[in-house]
């Protein structure tokens, strides 16, 4: 199957694409946005791996779908568009960058030039219906993602996986956690940042660790 896809990627995870579950998904993800209103649109659906070569990953920041208002997603996990307001998690991962690395507050959502630098936004569902968060949720997916995740954490240079929230933290079962530096704090949606999100310093943390294995921090 022609997916269209950055050639490292490819490289890396392009037996899924002939598995029955990533067929599956095709036959459905093309009827959805045939026939829904679907976020990203269909050309942003990888712009995470078209951003972030696939041996240029540095960190991984997981999230769960797609935001699914009209003009947010495109792509990338937790970023919206240039313009578009920021939603409430996205405030609160600006607000604890600010307190962190006490740097000013960011004035734009769109997080691609973390992704040039080897931030991988994952999400770990791809598309999302208009105003349906979690729509396509078990669609396989997240067959998918966890082989996104599995192939990096197999790479023989550490790498920062950042773990938001129950369902990303979930995935620390499939991360070779004696070669990879794991951060884990609640998600920072509004119903759970006071619980511990807001203090975690996860970016100076990241950056700490990258230097310490002779890599170019995040200019976050």
């Amino acid at each position: 199957m022609n997916v269209q896809i950055e050639p490292s990627w490819k490289e890396a995870i392009g037996a899924e694409f002939e598995k029955t579950y990533f067929k599956q998904l095709v036959t459905f993800i093309r009827d959805e946005y045939n026939n829904q209103i679907v976020y990203p649109p269909g050309k942003m659906l990888f712009n995470a791996f078209n951003y972030c070569p696939f041996n240029e990953v540095k960190v991984v920041i997981i999230g769960q779908d797609p935001y699914h208002g009209q003009g947010q997603a495109h792509g990338l996990s937790f970023s919206v568009q240039d313009g578009v307001p920021l939603p409430p998690s996205l405030e609160n991962i600006y607000k604890e960058l600010v307190s962190d690395l006490e740097i000013p507050m960011p004035t734009s959502g769109n997080l691609t030039h973390w992704a040039k630098q080897g931030v991988l936004l994952l999400n770990t569902v791809l598309s999302v219906r208009e105003k349906e968060p979690q729509s396509h949720q078990n669609k396989g997916w997240e067959f998918f993602t966890d082989a996104v995740i599995r192939a990096i954490s197999e790479k023989d240079e550490p790498v920062v996986f950042i773990l938001w929230g129950s369902p990303a933290q979930k995935k620390e079962a499939i991360i070779d956690s004696g070669k990879h530096f794991i951060l884990k704090a609640v998600h920072p949606s509004p119903l759970s940042a006071y619980r511990g999100f807001f203090g975690s310093k996860p970016f100076s943390q990241t950056n700490a660790f990258l230097e310490k294995q002779g890599k170019t921090p995040i200019s976050w």
